[in-house]
């Protein structure tokens, strides 16, 4: 996400599956733990790209106190930041983008074709660099698939599948999407219940994929085909640091949840390892893990030199400092005060955050689900 100065102004201020059975969905939040992270020795990396140079300060940074944005939403799950500083939102059960300007939302459009099944329904959105095509992760009753739009600012065109058949299920459908320093589209797509498709290169389940803008394989892609990594069993968060390197966050089956450096045709070993993967030969570890109470990650972003990961189980907002090719000890912030947390986004002076009480697996509170302005010093 391209940060934007000044947006905390306009707006009114100064990235499963987890502690569940083999296949299951995202848990409900329990009452928060303390808990923490383990590193775990990780191979160097870089991105496809050369690094884009910062557009944000670097660490550490001063948290502030969070301010409603909007209130009222439904299982919001995509965001995004418009040149007006107004939002753009997908709710993944609605099958409705919504745009929030000034606090009040108004519907852009309907995707039809969208199906709402658990997990899956219209997830994430992201727009191309040069801003005239909006893109959306959509769950239909045949299978997981993108969609683009033409966007005008203000209007969308019809709906355009650029690409189509990724599995589906019930759970596991994962759903970022996210342009990289390269200007290719990345896809974060979950196993879809079946484990061996993430060891399958010649599947799009279980895999970040990248694309040309029209959904084309990538030059350069590592398998003559959209895979870009494997060995995934639901990436819901992508992120740039300002270095140009990839970063994923992944839900974990019953222990361990992930935070990945993503390389080039690199094996990330679900399902034959969860976790530390230095026993296996071929397999790249991650480079932080967290038992599954504390995490279930979803959405991912860089500012202020840190990973901020948004945690569905366990209710926090995970700040992950950046050092050197690896990461220091993660700090835990807003533990169970707003629910479980669905997407985070970057921008200039802080962080946008989502809730996701209202998905039928959280507490809902009063004025759930609601986006959250996070200063950042």
């Amino acid at each position: 996400m391209t940060s934007r100065r000044g947006l905390l102004t306009g707006l009114g201020g100064a990235a499963l599956l987890a502690a569940c059975s083999p296949g299951g969905g995202e848990p409900s939040s329990p009452a928060p733990s303390g808990g923490g992270s383990t590193p775990v020795p990780s191979t160097p990396a870089t991105s496809p790209a050369p690094a884009s140079p910062s557009t944000t300060p670097t660490g550490p940074a001063t948290v502030g106190k969070p301010v409603d944005v909007v209130t009222g939403l439904t299982s919001p799950w995509g965001l995004l930041v418009l040149d007006d500083e107004s939002l753009l939102v997908s709710e993944r059960d609605t099958k409705l983008i919504k745009r929030i300007t000034d606090g009040k939302p108004a519907t852009v459009t309907t995707v039809a074709q969208v199906s709402p099944n658990n997990e899956g329904g219209l997830l994430g959105i992201v727009l191309s660099p040069d801003k005239k095509w909006l893109y959306a992760y959509a769950t239909t009753s045949r299978d997981n698939r993108v969609l683009r739009f033409s966007w005008s600012g203000s209007k969308v065109g019809d709906p355009e599948a650029v690409l189509t058949g990724i599995p589906f299920a019930t759970n596991h459908d994962g759903g970022r999407l996210a342009f990289g320093p390269d200007e290719m589209l990345y896809v974060s797509t979950g196993d879809a219940t079946v484990r061996a498709n993430a060891q399958d290169k010649a599947s799009l389940a279980g895999k970040i994929l990248r694309l040309t803008p029209e959904g084309k394989p990538a030059p350069g892609n590592p398998f003559d085909n959209e895979v870009w990594s494997y060995g995934h069993r639901n990436v819901q968060g992508l992120a740039w640091d300002d270095r140009g390197r990839m970063w994923a966050s992944e839900f974990g089956n019953q222990t361990l949840d992930e935070l990945n450096l993503i390389v080039k045709g690199g094996n990330y070993g679900w399902p034959e390892i969860e976790g530390d993967a230095s026993t296996k030969q071929g397999m790249t570890n991650p480079v932080r893990v967290w038992g599954t109470d504390d995490a279930s990650p979803s959405g991912l972003a860089y500012s202020h030199g840190s990973l901020w990961m948004a945690a569905l189980r366990g209710a926090r907002l995970w700040e992950i400092p950046l050092s050197g090719d690896g990461t220091e000890t993660p700090k835990a912030h807003f533990t169970g005060t707003y629910g479980r947390l669905r997407t985070v986004v970057g921008v200039d002076g802080g962080l946008l955050l989502t809730t996701s009480n209202t998905d039928g697996r959280g507490t809902v509170q009063d004025g759930d689900d609601r986006i959250l302005r996070i200063p950042l010093t």
